[in-house]
């Protein structure tokens, strides 16, 4: 199909609760009873009860318990974990409906992990290897997250737009339609009812093998973008000018050029989330090379030998978990 390649704009351009002491009120002292009178002893005003203190407020747990299994709490945060995990997997669903296939994950998760507690998997040298292996790449993760965090200053993104605006060289693009179709004798016909007023969109829309549905609008491309017969005969066209037939790989064209320009340079927000990838894979490569570089790597004769058969994997839990029961 002839459709203009729609490359990354960048690219190739560049490579707990903090609670504040509060002073409980005091409770009134009781008034002491009057002396006696000779005639006939008063009795003392009751002391009035000192008003009671509500009790206070508990901090709202940071990472509460979501669930239990057997005992087992199961807190929010492990619920964003596994959510992340298996995300991909679960099928679109309501947030709601969504958030229950993931606890019911969690839940057969949890239970088979008891289980296999109970058996004294967790003791075996292969459970150990593997919690050493998984131990090893959730820091590595956790040390890339901290590193993109760190990349993706405002800063940083609004200097490297900057850079990547004046490093930007003024180019042409053609915005035109096309009819394309196998035959150069039924190219030459249609291509006379263009050029003698016939609407180009209707020609399309009734001709042609590509865009027809969009009357064989390929919108804005530059030269790069398109095969260079085709580029060429576009952008040597004046606005409003119709081609002759063009012959390339795919077939028998006729170009309408509908607008020529001067492309625009994307502003900061069509581009910015481009930029954080940028930044992000920048910074973490360099983080990556500078640490091996640093590191003393000593390979032994083991490194070369093929790897022991690993021990038959548990069965895994589904990734994508039945649906809960009602």
């Amino acid at each position: 199909m002839m459709r203009p390649a729609h490359t990354a704009v960048l690219a190739v351009a560049l490579s707990a609760l903090a609670l504040g002491g509060e002073a409980l009120a005091q409770a009134p002292a009781a008034p002491k009873a009057a002396a006696p009178a000779q005639a006939a002893p008063a009795q003392a005003a009751p002391a009035q009860a000192a008003p009671a203190q509500a009790a206070p407020a508990k901090p709202a747990d940071a990472d509460p318990v979501v669930v239990t299994v057997n005992g087992t709490p199961i807190r929010a945060s492990e619920v964003a974990i596994a959510e992340e995990d298996i995300g991909p997997g679960l099928p679109q669903v309501q947030p709601a409906q969504r958030r229950e296939y993931v606890l019911s994950f969690l839940t057969d998760m949890t239970v088979l992990a008891q289980a296999a507690e109970a058996q004294k998997l967790d003791q075996s040298p292969e459970f150990q290897q593997r919690m050493n292996y998984a131990r090893t790449k959730a820091l590595m993760e956790a040390l890339l997250n901290a590193e993109a965090q760190k990349a993706v200053s405002e800063e940083a993104k609004k200097a490297t737009y900057d850079e990547f605006v004046k490093s930007t060289k003024p180019e042409m693009e053609v915005r035109a339609r096309h009819i394309l179709v196998d035959s150069e004798a039924k190219a030459k016909e249609i291509d006379a009812k263009a050029k003698a007023g016939a609407d180009f969109a209707t020609l399309a829309k009734e001709n042609s093998k590509d865009s027809a549905e969009d009357g064989g609008d390929l919108g804005y491309f530059t030269k790069e973008q398109m095969v260079p017969e085709f580029a060429d005969a576009a952008f040597k066209l004046d606005k409003g000018q119709v081609s002759d037939v063009v012959k390339t790989q795919f077939g028998y064209h006729i170009i309408k050029v509908e607008d020529k320009r001067q492309k625009p340079i994307p502003t900061y927000d069509q581009v910015k989330d481009q930029i954080d990838q940028y930044l992000v894979r920048k910074a973490q490569t360099e983080l990556v090379t500078k640490l091996r570089n640093d590191a003393k790597v000593e390979k032994t004769a083991a490194a070369a030998a093929p790897a022991a058969p690993a021990a038959p994997a548990t069965p895994a839990a589904p990734a994508t978990p039945a649906a809960p029961k009602n």
